[in-house]
């Protein structure tokens, strides 16, 4: 069982508690936290409360998070992109459509049913839903992710990822032409308060930084290179439309009348760690699918 801490900050002060905690993490649904509270899972300042605790500044709130639910994943063989692979790490390149991981209702035809047909080996720290998987990408964005094969890669992967060292690099297609070539966003990022399926920059939101370079224009849209310096949920889509950006094809954070394509124009092309036996630096590149290569030919010919 994972546990977590958290404390209360001024922004939150006199919030509800379950309010409070559903928008530490995307994952977490508001009646979900209702009910780790009223199981106990939930502790302030060490005792029990209710749901609707008014939060106070300084609070100590210890969460501990129950196992995933427990569902059969079935490995399913299927085509994967394989970059590389060794004992301990692979690095795959997902296709755009494809869910990462199983989720209730959604047992069958995701990369984790891939993985599990394709070897078997897996690390078990993330349960039995997310077996080897470190971090994520949306479905309908397109690239590389790296999966651990056993615990000691899977803590070794996640503690870069704490400590900022994961060189994660996307090619995004936005709205509009931004006047810098290259800038920074640093704004927090938590669920939105009035679309609880969505993300927003919000006060009490966790850190979230975003490099981005221009590289290049065209009439109504530009061709951008972001680097994440943090992870959050919808992180890029989230902070491109913060800065009036947004990506194009976005069903969540994006205009009606963009370019046609099936979900959010993005792509995690480059890819780079210390791998965790051998502790040397690798970076991989995977060049972006055929759609969005037709896209970028579309605007070239139309600038």
């Amino acid at each position: 069982m994972e546990v977590m801490e958290h404390i209360i900050h001024e922004q939150e002060v006199s919030e509800r508690l379950d309010k409070v905690l559903s928008t530490i993490d995307a994952g977490w649904s508001r009646s979900q936290v209702q009910q780790w509270i009223k199981d106990g899972q939930v502790l302030v300042n060490g005792e029990s409360v209710k749901p609707n605790y008014k939060c106070a500044l300084g609070d100590a709130v210890k969460i501990s998070i129950p196992e995933p639910e427990e569902l059969d994943v079935v490995p399913e063989a299927m085509e994967l992109d394989i970059y590389y692979e060794d004992e301990d790490v692979v690095v795959v390149n997902k296709p755009r459509g494809m869910v990462v991981h199983p989720a209730p209702g959604h047992p069958s035809g995701t990369l984790v049913n891939g993985l599990m047909a394709h070897c078997k080996d897996l690390s078990g720290i993330n349960g039995v839903l997310r077996p080897g998987i470190v971090h994520r990408i949306d479905k309908d964005t397109s690239g590389l992710l790296m999966v651990a094969k056993n615990d000691f890669s899977h803590e070794k992967l996640v503690n870069q990822l704490v400590e900022k060292t994961v060189t994660r690099k996307y090619k995004a297609i936005v709205h509009g032409n931004p006047p810098h070539d290259y800038g920074t966003i640093d704004a927090p990022i938590g669920r939105d308060s009035k679309d609880r399926q969505s993300m927003a920059i919000v006060d009490n939101g966790r850190n979230a930084v975003t490099h981005f370079r221009i590289l290049d224009r065209y009439k109504d849209y530009s061709l951008v290179e972001c680097e994440l310096e943090t992870g959050r949920t919808h992180q890029i889509r989230v902070h491109m439309k913060y800065i009036g950006y947004p990506l194009a094809g976005d069903p969540k954070y994006g205009p009606r009348k963009t370019l046609p394509i099936d979900g959010q124009a993005l792509h995690a092309g480059v890819l780079g760690f210390i791998h965790p036996r051998t502790e040397e630096y690798v970076e991989f590149e995977a060049d972006e699918p055929e759609e969005f290569k037709e896209i970028i030919r579309f605007l070239e010919l139309n600038r």
